[in-house]
């Protein structure tokens, strides 16, 4: 999984602006445009994404590393 593509299109589907989110983890616009192009990230910074957007980022993780459990 590309990280910042998926934060990416979590912001696009919850239409949260960079603005938004950039004011919460208080940083420049620029700093999470470039989280967009990232394919790795930080553990600290995905968890005030994860708060920021309402979304577990940690979740999508675990299921393309462990697969998804099977009923």
């Amino acid at each position: 999984m590309h990280i910042g593509h998926r934060i990416k299109e979590v912001m696009d589907q919850r239409h949260t602006s960079v603005v938004s989110v950039a004011r919460e983890l208080g940083c420049e616009r620029t700093n999470v445009y470039n989280i967009f192009v990232r394919e790795d990230i930080n553990t600290r910074l995905l968890q005030q994404l994860s708060r920021t957007l309402n979304y577990d980022f940690f979740s999508d993780l675990s299921r393309e590393t462990f697969g998804k459990k099977k009923n």
